[in-house]
């Protein structure tokens, strides 16, 4: 069963950046190629909401929320997603959770175990 590795959370103050690293294991590296990468995040006493994802086909979409201080991108190599935020805002405090999903095969997903950010001043 793929497993998946959160990094990088923590406190920062508003305008500060932080850089959240997702990485495989258990998962045979050339297929990580077919799947899509998210980052969602869930705030206290709210739903959890999709932040970024990036494609198994090379498409990017971001949440009107974070767009122009979010970016995804992905190693294929290290089997790894990385989510860079910028221009942090105490809104964007939640726990963040990877996601990998196969889009040809639904049930073929695997979540990270999530990952506090804080922003606050």
């Amino acid at each position: 069963q793929v497993q998946l590795a959160e990094s990088g959370g923590g406190l920062v103050q508003p305008g500060g950046s932080l850089r959240l690293s997702c990485t495989a294991s258990r998962m045979i590296t050339s297929t990580f190629t077919l799947y899509d990468t998210d980052w969602y995040r869930q705030a206290p006493g709210k739903e959890r909401e999709l932040v970024a994802r990036a494609t198994s086909g090379g498409s990017i979409n971001y949440a009107d929320s974070v767009k122009g201080r979010f970016t995804i991108s992905r190693d294929n190599s290290k089997k790894r997603v990385i989510l860079q935020m910028n221009n942090l805002k105490p809104e964007d405090t939640a726990v963040y959770y990877c996601n990998y999903i196969n889009p040809s095969i639904e049930a073929d997903t695997s979540w990270g175990q999530g990952i506090q950010v804080t922003v606050s001043s």
